[in-house]
């Protein structure tokens, strides 16, 4: 399990997550595990698995830490 912090969120239900590497990890509201996505705020900790989309990785299981 990966460990980052939400960069950005938008309006269309999905965001992105600083994994520490520098990269930023795609994320849908789906993939939301115990959280809802208007309950999310910029720079909060998070921790996710990452799974492959159709544009590249994406993180999958978010959890707030």
């Amino acid at each position: 399990m990966s460990e980052g912090t939400i960069k950005r969120l938008t309006d269309k239900g999905f965001g992105f997550i600083e994994d520490g590497s520098g990269k930023d990890v795609f994320f849908h509201s789906s993939a939301l595990s115990e959280a809802r996505y208007d309950e999310l705020t910029e720079g909060q900790k998070v921790s996710f698995n990452i799974g492959q989309g159709p544009k590249g990785p994406r993180a999958e299981n978010v959890r707030v830490i």
